[in-house]
């Protein structure tokens, strides 16, 4: 039996993510800073045997080693990691004040860094291992006003390739997955405070993104639940695009 652990998974995609698993028959360890939410999510699932929730805020390292501690705890190794959390705020580059800064870089790359620090020993440890990072269009320059943001994705597009490069010796794979514009709950959340509802913002999105709207919060689960199965073992390294055809 696989055990995935999931950097997120409490909303939107990565709760999507945890569900296919479920199905799968794979353990599931997840993080969030919502504990309530996090044990509803156990709760409420036929399967919370095989569920692990770990309390946490992102914007801090302090609790990454237990998560991972306790992650083997329960379920003894990990097979899969799904780098999903992330945030998005506004942001250019005159702009941009130093809290917001290190906020995005925190919760978007500093703390997937210090995880995979214990991850990848453990993959080491089984000869084994499929990592996953969800990547962005904003990747290669990114809009105007999300330059933080797109250079955490970047970042962590060159971390997948070092990954790729250096650990596949190990078994370790690792790739990256291009996520376009979702209608998440967070996604949904940031342009409400910008005075755009939900349908304004599908109607906008279906005008801009070729083949004509926004990707659901399961679109990109089906080329995750294959990189994390065997049906991969020789696919590391490579980025796939999940993105409707936008390009930023």
């Amino acid at each position: 039996m696989k055990t995935v652990m999931l950097l997120g998974g409490t909303k939107g995609v990565g709760n999507e993510i945890l569900k296919s698993c479920l199905i799968k028959g794979y353990n599931v360890a997840f993080c969030g800073r919502d504990e309530k939410l996090g044990n509803q999510i156990v709760e409420a699932s036929e399967f919370k045997d095989h569920l692990y929730f770990h309390k946490i805020d992102l914007n801090s390292i302090n609790g990454i080693e237990d998560y991972y501690n306790q992650t083997i705890k329960k379920f003894n190794k990990i097979d899969a990691l799904i780098v999903y959390a992330g945030i998005t705020p506004v942001a250019s580059i005159i702009d941009t004040d130093e809290e917001v800064y290190d906020k995005i870089f925190n919760v978007n790359l500093k703390a997937p860094y210090f995880l995979l620090k214990h991850v990848l020993k453990s993959m080491m440890n089984n000869k084994s291992g499929s990592i996953v990072f969800f990547g962005s269009a904003h990747m290669d320059y990114g809009q105007e006003d999300r330059a933080p943001y797109a250079l955490t994705k970047s970042t962590l597009y060159t971390l997948s390739n070092h990954i790729a490069h250096h650990y596949a010796k190990y078994g370790i794979r690792s790739n990256y997955l291009v996520m376009g514009w979702t209608n998440t709950e967070g996604e949904i959340q940031l342009r409400a405070e910008e005075g755009v509802s939900e349908n304004e913002l599908k109607n906008k999105a279906k005008d801009i993104i070729p083949m004509g709207r926004m990707l659901s919060p399961f679109d990109p689960v089906p080329a995750v639940m294959y990189f994390i199965s065997d049906n991969s073992a020789m696919t590391t390294g490579s980025l796939m695009r999940i993105t409707g055809g936008e390009y930023i």
